[in-house]
């Protein structure tokens, strides 16, 4: 199946039905980890898996299990890229190493899809998800983000910080984005397709936690790990909900 069809068909599963988003960091000795968003849509394939299959046709039916990177689908698009902008083509190259894998199976009422990267350092990670954004200004691209439209554009700069000590978690809201976005139309539309849907963080550290800001942080059995669940409404209408603070033991 071609990338831009895959996308397209995800996208419009994603916004069909609630789903669960769910943002995990893997943190190592030396600052290196892994970054990835899961989204999980099994909900809907549990529902209505089987009309969806007859609606979409032959492809649907078939279960899909598919890997690439973002570098091979701007390679497929890269005379649509050449007439952007240098600083949307330096935000889209952002995402060249992300590798997204999506599985989707009508008779295991399956639908999962996962966006992966390796960092060197979690500042690498600076906007990473707004960054995400940008895929709609590729030509035809207005379904390119297989999280779905408008994810990760929730109006905020968000950041994250590690020295060993600490971990920080920070998103700092645009006002001015927010007072544009409450004027939208669509964004009634993405609040209430997203309504019963959920965000979740998982993280995961090489020291044992001391303590966290959020008082929902739930901990792992060594104390290495917290995961804290939000609605999504929060992250998209007040990202800063999501802000915390870890501390860690000496």
């Amino acid at each position: 199946m071609k990338l831009y069809k895959l996308l397209s068909l995800s996208f419009l599963l994603a916004t069909l039905t609630s789903c669960t988003f769910t943002e995990n960091i893997y943190i190592n000795d030396n600052g290196t980890g892994k970054f990835s968003v899961d989204m999980d849509g099994s909900a809907l394939m549990e529902m209505a898996g089987d009309q969806i299959g007859n609606q979409m046709g032959a492809n649907a039916k078939k279960d899909i299990d598919s890997t690439f990177t973002f570098k091979q689908l701007f390679a497929e698009k890269k005379d649509s890229i050449a007439k952007l902008s240098p600083d949307v083509q330096k935000e889209l190259k952002k995402l060249e190493n992300f590798v997204v894998t999506t599985k989707m199976s009508s008779e295991k009422k399956q639908f999962l899809m996962t966006m992966a990267t390796d960092f060197k350092n979690v500042n690498e990670l600076q906007d990473i998800l707004q960054t995400a954004s940008s895929l709609q200004k590729l030509e035809g691209g207005a379904n390119a983000n297989p999280l779905g439209s408008g994810f990760g554009d929730n109006k905020s700069k968000l950041s994250y910080t590690y020295d060993g000590k600490k971990f920080t978690r920070k998103a700092v809201i645009d006002q001015q984005k927010l007072a544009a976005k409450a004027k939208d139309s669509a964004a009634d539309m993405s609040k209430m397709i997203f309504a019963s849907s959920n965000y979740i963080v998982k993280y995961h550290f090489p020291k044992k936690i001391k303590k966290v800001s959020n008082p929902n942080a739930l901990f792992s059995d060594d104390r290495k790990s917290i995961t804290i669940q939000y609605t999504f409404t929060d992250y998209m209408e007040n990202p800063d909900k999501l802000n915390f603070d870890v501390e860690f033991e000496k």
